[in-house]
């Protein structure tokens, strides 16, 4: 499943090709969407965002598209009219006069009137976005060792969207190793100076993946937007397995956790 970083730049990506645009053309694969085929056509797209694993699609007619990829879902960008060739089952197609997004092959598609939206039940249930520039560690730190998460498990509480919106599985991984911490200490197990750590990179880990990741330089893109050379994302633990640890040369072991494959370094985590 896509985690925060990728929803939130697919997000960037569409909002580029379409934000602020006049849809031309609706299509929707499920028969209870079929009316906004005539009612969105019109309207202009005033933004896409991201809410954790989740995106919103709002029009200036007062309704808003929710849509979450779930573990399949993906979004294209082609050109008005064309399709790509791909064994995917479309499921939203919004068309504006230069550009067409496509969603494939996702089921949890919806759309609510805009002043609603937020009574969405996965929404409500969202915790603070760790790519939310205006959450900082000590709101983490404070967070962690609250009543509500302080006893429960590192390796299930990392996946629950409820504490932080946007961390998944490759994430969870290189927090717990870059924290050297075990998917089963639990917050109320940690110092304060553990505590820190490991709120330090709750944010930095996910925001270095949405700034770096997968980006390569395209014409005209601005020279800040790209990472230099060594500074990219990349995988110290995860599917790292029987490969060396970075630290201390120890093979990289897979275990489970919450019915996940997760990656960590035995002799930096300890259990």
């Amino acid at each position: 499943m896509p985690e925060g970083p990728e929803i939130r730049r697919a997000a960037d990506r569409l909002a580029a090709a379409v934000a602020g645009q006049t849809v031309v053309r609706a299509q929707f694969a499920f028969p209870a969407l079929k009316r906004f085929e005539r009612e969105l056509p019109g309207s202009r797209i005033l933004s896409i965002t991201p809410r954790g694993k989740a995106l919103l699609t709002a029009f200036d007619n007062g309704w808003t598209l929710y849509t979450h990829n779930q573990l399949y879902g993906v979004w294209k960008v082609a050109e008005p009219g064309q399709r790509p060739d791909t064994s995917r089952s479309l499921r939203v197609a919004l068309e504006t006069e230069h550009a067409a997004i496509l969603l494939y092959s996702a089921s949890d598609i919806e759309l609510w009137r805009s002043d609603e939206i937020e009574a969405h039940p996965f929404l409500q249930g969202l915790g603070p976005d760790v790519l939310d520039m205006a959450l900082d560690e000590a709101a983490v730190a404070a967070r962690l060792q609250s009543p509500s998460f302080r006893g429960r498990a590192l390796g299930g509480l990392l996946l629950d969207q409820g504490f932080l919106a946007g961390m998944g599985n490759y994430l969870r991984a290189e927090v717990l190793f870059d924290a050297s911490l075990h998917p089963s200490q639990r917050p109320r197990d940690l110092d304060a100076a553990q505590t820190a750590h490991l709120a330090k990179a709750l944010l930095a880990i996910p925001r270095h993946s949405y700034a770096t990741r997968g980006i390569e330089p395209t014409p005209g893109m601005r020279a800040d937007y790209l990472a230099h050379e060594g500074e990219r994302f990349r995988f110290r633990v995860f599917k790292r397995e029987g490969q060396p640890c970075e630290r201390c040369g120890t093979p990289i072991a897979r275990i489970t956790s919450q019915s996940r494959p997760l990656y960590l370094c035995p002799r930096c985590q300890p259990g």
